[in-house]
């Protein structure tokens, strides 16, 4: 049996080390007569300080191990005159000795794994030959793997030693698991991210999330989450922002606890999936409201916000989503802004995509919420409220969803992130509205040009692109043959399922070239499946 728990790795530590002198005793030693016994039961090699050893561990016991080094003189060197005359022109060989695995885990694939892994650390050095002296005990176990015998038997009786071989091409061809592997090596796969998040971050973002944690309680912290706030603000006009640990989910609830403060009911918007969620938000938080509720993508007009208004006096506030991201539908906010001004009703915004993707003004906005791992460019884990009133804080209100609490202590009433605030903060100053119009909008013409579905029109956002397949074309299959290639599409949401579509999202730190690449595989793929229809 292998447990769970087995894992492969290089030797690093001193404990994994002691381990490897033990097993190495009670391979080479005492099943295999091949050294002398001693007291400490401890056989340290002669190449000790060259060899790399792989080794095999169940949680922390060392099982297994495997050492390899490129360093001539080889011990087969000492065992064979002439050892390059057994060898293949152009033979560039490390050496492979001591593989031992415990007797308990011989009958597992911990033997092969340490030889995957073995070939993994030989492709990454160049070697493309690997030496070894096969005990006569396991020739038939070499041989599957690929490993061909030259030369005579070494060694002496109890210890007989075939030296054997084993090329790049003939283990390519060993075994099917194998012959993956070494593609994989050979060209590594580059992954491409086009999910709405987490997204690919910039080099930059990534460093200044690797600085050292600090606490929140510290100046230093103070001082930047003040910085990042009022950068914030700055990008969107806005009086106040507030960050949270948490989510879209998290900001959207939020603003909906400070929504059940008003008087009056409100009217709530929708057109997909998130617009129905904050349906949900209003729901579970009691609050009392109209729906113009419409079918996916179905634009919701102007004059139809305002009939509604119109039919009933008793609306204090409008709460929408900016962006769709279900579909990438992009609400008219200046128009609702304007209608909601002349009935004198205060409007909310989902502002979870489009904040970062599209220029967006919030100065007349009474609550927007926003998030971190979107459209800004950082890593997930940080919700964002805007406020264009001062709020204080509400004792009717949970702590964690009370606004109020938030802006009292300078968005840090408790334990905070140091590093997802310092991610932020970079990520946020290189936010470039004019280069994610020009890739959106170019990808949109690409794919419509080559007959494509997509849905909307250059009123959409550029930072969402959903593509509808046809029916006889599975988007889940479509999808998984794009991670397989090492493209990350959004896909396996149960609301893009079940509609058959498939989204890129251009929401993180991509280039041209990219986006380029990605389409015209995905047009490949799709082709493919349409020729087996």
């Amino acid at each position: 049996m292998e447990p769970n728990s087995l894992t492969y790795k290089i030797a690093s530590e001193p404990e994994e080390m002691e381990q490897i002198y033990q097993l190495n005793y009670e391979t080479f030693v005492e099943e295999i007569p091949q050294h002398q016994q001693n007291r400490d039961r401890r056989l340290i090699d002669k190449f000790d300080r060259e060899n790399v050893y792989i080794i095999a561990k169940d949680a922390g016991e060392v099982i297994g191990m495997i050492a390899v080094r490129g360093n001539r003189p080889f011990s087969l060197d000492y065992k064979l005159d002439d050892l390059d005359y057994y060898l293949p022109a152009h033979a560039n060989p490390c050496e492979v000795r001591l593989l031992s695995v415990k007797k308990n885990y011989r009958k597992t694939r911990v033997f092969f794994q340490l030889v995957n892994e073995l070939v993994s650390y030989c492709l990454g050095k160049n070697y493309n030959m690997a030496l070894i002296s096969g005990t006569d005990r396991q020739i038939n176990l070499y041989r599957k793997i690929g490993f061909e015998p030259f030369g005579p038997m070494v060694g002496k009786t109890g210890a007989m030693f075939q030296p054997m071989y084993l090329t790049l091409e003939k283990f390519e061809t060993s075994t099917k698991a194998f012959t993956r592997l070494v593609k994989q090596k050979k060209h590594p796969l580059k992954r491409m991210n086009f999910l709405p998040g987490p997204v690919e971050v910039k080099k930059e973002v990534e460093y200044a999330f690797r600085k050292t944690a600090i606490s929140h309680r510290s100046d230093e912290f103070s001082n930047e989450m003040n910085a990042v706030r009022a950068k914030l603000c700055e990008l969107v006009n806005a009086n106040h922002a507030q960050i949270v640990i948490g989510t879209g989910t998290l900001a959207n609830d939020l603003v909906g606890a400070q929504l059940k403060k008003l008087p009056g009911k409100g009217l709530v918007l929708a057109n997909g999936e998130f617009g129905y969620r904050l349906m949900d938000h209003a729901d579970r938080l009691g609050l009392k409201y109209y729906k113009l509720a419409k079918q996916w993508n179905e634009r919701i007009s102007i004059d139809e916000i305002e009939g509604v208004l119109n039919t009933y006096d008793d609306i204090d506030w409008i709460w929408t989503v900016h962006c769709e991201t279900s579909t990438g539908y992009l609400y008219d906010l200046n128009r609702i802004i304007e209608v909601a001004k002349k009935h004198q009703l205060k409007v909310s915004v989902d502002a979870c995509s489009s904040v970062g993707i599209v220029p967006i003004d919030l100065k007349d906005v009474y609550l927007a919420s926003t998030v971190s791992g979107k459209g800004l460019g950082s890593y997930p884990g940080l919700a964002i409220v805007f406020h264009q009133e001062a709020i204080g804080p509400d004792k009717e209100i949970p702590r964690y969803l009370d606004l109020g609490q938030y802006a009292s202590a300078d968005s840090v009433p408790y334990t905070h992130s140091s590093n997802l605030l310092s991610a932020l903060h970079q990520a946020v100053k290189q936010v470039d509205f004019e280069n994610r119009h020009t890739l959106g909008h170019a990808a949109k013409r690409r794919l419509s040009d080559a007959g494509f579905t997509i849905l909307g029109n250059e009123m959409f956002s550029p930072g969402i692109v959903t593509i509808a397949l046809p029916d006889t074309i599975s988007s889940k299959t479509i999808g998984d043959q794009l991670k397989e290639k090492g493209i990350m599409v959004s896909y396996e949401s149960s609301y893009l399922m079940e509609k058959n579509w498939i989204q890129f999202a251009f929401m993180g730190d991509l280039r041209g070239a990219e986006i380029e690449a990605a389409i015209a595989i995905f047009e490949k793929t799709v082709g493919c499946c349409v020729e087996r229809v």
